[in-house]
């Protein structure tokens, strides 16, 4: 229980500097939040009440999943409030001894209609309900991993690499034909490791697909790794957490602009690596990137990656867009996946997990231009 204290005293420490006395985080249905997990160890499906003098108080739907998963103080199922959220946010705040008058902020993501369901319900609390309040508090925190999910990360990562080495050995000797091939494989290699499944739902788009930056739908029974250029892009989820990685599988004959496309991919992508340390900022990579295409008349028509976490995209940012901030901080971790799609061509992308640290950069995963 250690661990998620140790996130937990984070936010209350936020919560003080803010005079907030309560906030609920809210996973459900319609509004899934990983933050529950993070701070409670509860998978999915509850309400996770924590209060500035250190409390805190756990709501799940399923109340026998919350005895085997949780590490909170206090758990009450979510019908003890008649699975009513506004019944169930009036009942942590007596339970937790809030005082009446004190402020309350709610989840971001709530929509208006129901945020004045709340206020018109809840009239012994300041009800706050903003994008500049606690999630935006609990993005920057769980951009940077602590040494917990930095242990959870090398072990995905790990069975990552050696899926991928499979991958390629089945691709490349036939025994894997289709993009459906593909796809059910990974999910049965994930399965077998004890992982939970993929973190997202598998690309597979063989030569006639790849010029898609995300190809429709994922997978098809097409063929894969026939001539031409076939993009696979998959993450295993381990634990709660995604790996994400991207090969492009590239068999002969290809053409003289194809090679290019291939080269220009790599060179990219090891440019990028090259640049990430400690205080880098992360537009100042992509920009770079972007620069380097653009040198070859070529454009990348996405960001050049993201942070990993609980979700296959979370903070920090890595693109070109100016209203990018962030600045890279030992343990995040980013995925570095710069990529080019041609509608005639097929496209190519490499994508690989990238922990920074104290010294600049680890590279997790083992993703390359494989040549069959």
């Amino acid at each position: 229980m250690a661990i998620y204290d140790k996130r937990r005293d984070k936010i209350y420490d936020w919560m003080a500097r803010e005079n907030i006395a309560m906030v609920m985080i809210e996973d459900c249905e319609n509004r899934r939040d990983p933050a529950l997990r993070w701070l409670s160890g509860q998978p999915s499906d509850g309400l996770f009440f924590m209060s500035v003098d250190r409390k805190n108080l756990l709501v799940p739907w399923d109340i026998n999943m919350a005895m085997l998963y949780s590490q909170c103080d206090t758990v009450v199922p979510y019908s003890e409030f008649d699975r009513r959220p506004a019944k169930a946010l009036k009942g942590a705040a007596e339970f937790l001894k809030v005082p009446a008058g004190s402020r309350i902020e709610i989840p971001s993501a709530i929509p208006y209609p129901l945020f004045l369901k709340y206020v018109e319900e809840i009239t012994d609390y300041d009800i706050l309900c903003r994008d500049n309040g606690v999630d935006l508090e609990i993005e920057k925190d769980r951009a940077v991993k602590d040494e917990e999910e930095i242990s959870i990360y090398r072990k995905v990562s790990a069975m990552t690499c050696e899926l991928t080495a499979l991958l390629e050995k089945n691709v490349a000797s036939g025994k894997l034909k289709t993009e459906m091939d593909v796809a059910l494989f990974i999910e049965t290699e994930a399965r077998k490791r004890g992982c939970e499944g993929t973190g997202f739902n598998t690309l597979a788009a063989g030569p006639e697909r790849s010029f898609g930056i995300h190809a429709f739908p994922p997978y098809t029974a097409g063929a894969f790794g026939t001539a031409g250029m076939s993009i696979l892009d998959y993450g295993l989820k381990y634990m709660g957490y995604t790996s994400d990685a991207t090969l492009t599988f590239a068999r002969e004959p290809l053409v003289k602009q194809q090679e290019k496309m291939i080269s220009l991919v790599e060179k990219a992508h090891s440019l990028a690596v090259s640049m990430i340390g400690k205080g880098v900022s992360c537009r100042a990579i992509a920009l770079a990137v972007d620069a380097y295409f653009a040198k070859s008349k070529k454009t990348m028509p996405h960001a050049l990656g993201h942070g990993i976490g609980l979700q296959a995209h979370e903070a920090p940012s890595v693109r070109s867009r100016a209203d990018n901030e962030w600045v890279l901080e030992p343990g995040m971790i980013v995925t570095i996946e710069p990529g080019l799609y041609d509608p005639v061509l097929g496209g190519c992308r490499l994508e690989n997990d990238v922990l920074i640290t104290e010294t600049g950069a680890d590279v997790l995963t083992n993703s390359k231009i494989i040549r069959l």
